[in-house]
């Protein structure tokens, strides 16, 4: 993520100041990938109910982790949260967290969605579902596997395969498929692309509102938030899958840092995000899926009905990783 040049001076002195101060019980330091407008008033919300003070650092995941090898036991870091599953469990690889065995966190959190050794917990959900315009909606797709048929030549966008959101999906597919099956389907997205990759969701999805293609594979916030904005009237969601594994869910997601100097109250922290005001506050403000089961969901949401879930074990996005991206690489999806 390129941070504004104001924000990264005043989050780089506020890490300074960090670090120049002696353990502060009643502070937090937060070092997270989470675009700060999307994180920031959920912490705010901890921070008024427990007048518990939380430094917030925002920055690219990958250089946030290579931060946190660097200052090593002086690092200020409390909590690492992250989006990607994949990302948490190179986070675990590189043993940064403290092993968390907490009753709330167990209860509120599924265990498809935790690290089995309890070093990360996921805190909302992130569908990666199918959108199509209203033409594509004329014979709408059902899996991921229909969108590499002959049908959608030259009407599909995809963003980059460069992007771990789509190394992960390729990565459940792994988990579900054999490597053969997999080559098949992303042979066939890359074939039936109608124009050259994207950077990102948003341009995907603004490619097939405009018509450039008929259809996509995006996280589904991206297009409630255009929804929200009164944008893409001419899109629908479409959950894939629904009469096998399930749509792929990803997660966002956090744990403690081992070298922590206020553990206690780290872990506080993690709690509440998995409890209900900030379960609703994920869906209400971040337009994402709550990982605790039966909460109010946006209209939006609300608006797109029920689905099947694959409920596979999302730490297995990250040791399928390396192996996704050399699958893409293999069927030229750039």
């Amino acid at each position: 993520m390129n941070l504004p040049k104001l924000y990264q001076i005043l989050a780089f002195s506020l890490f300074l100041t960090a670090c120049d101060q002696s353990v502060n019980q009643d502070t937090l330091t937060v070092y997270t990938s989470r675009q700060p407008q999307l994180i920031e008033p959920i912490l705010d919300k901890y921070s008024e109910a427990t007048g518990i003070d939380i430094v917030l650092l925002s920055g690219n995941a990958q250089q946030l982790l290579e931060r946190i090898e660097v200052e090593g036991i002086n690092s200020p870091a409390d909590l690492f949260i992250t989006v990607d599953a994949g990302v948490l469990w190179q986070a675990s690889q590189a043993n940064i967290f403290e092993p968390i065995s907490s009753s709330i966190l167990t209860n509120n959190i599924p265990k498809n969605f935790r690290d089995p050794e309890g070093k990360w917990f996921g805190l909302s959900k992130r569908i990666r579902a199918i959108v199509v315009n209203d033409k594509g909606n004329q014979a709408p797709p059902k899996s991921y596997h229909e969108l590499a048929g002959k049908q959608w030549k030259n009407r599909l966008c995809l963003r980059t395969s460069a992007k771990v959101y789509n190394q992960s999906l390729i990565a459940s597919m792994l988990f579900r498929l054999s490597e053969e099956e997999t080559h098949k389907i992303l042979s066939g997205w890359s074939n039936n692309l109608a124009t050259k990759v994207f950077s990102s969701d948003t341009l995907a999805l603004k490619a097939v509102q405009s018509g450039q293609c008929d259809a996509t594979i995006v996280n589904s916030y991206y297009l409630g938030r255009l929804i929200d904005q009164q944008i893409g009237n001419n899109l629908s969601i479409i959950w894939p899958d629904q009469e096998s594994f399930g749509v792929h869910v990803n997660i966002s997601g956090g744990g403690v840092l081992k070298t922590s100097n206020n553990k206690a109250e780290a872990v506080k922290l993690l709690e509440w995000l998995s409890g209900k005001e900030a379960q609703k506050d994920y869906a209400f403000i971040n337009l994402e899926y709550p990982v605790l089961q039966d909460q109010e969901l946006h209209p939006i949401l609300k608006s797109w009905g029920n689905f099947k879930e694959d409920t596979m074990p999302v730490h297995q996005l990250g040791v399928l990783q390396r192996q996704a991206v050399l699958a893409a690489r293999k069927a030229d999806y750039n």
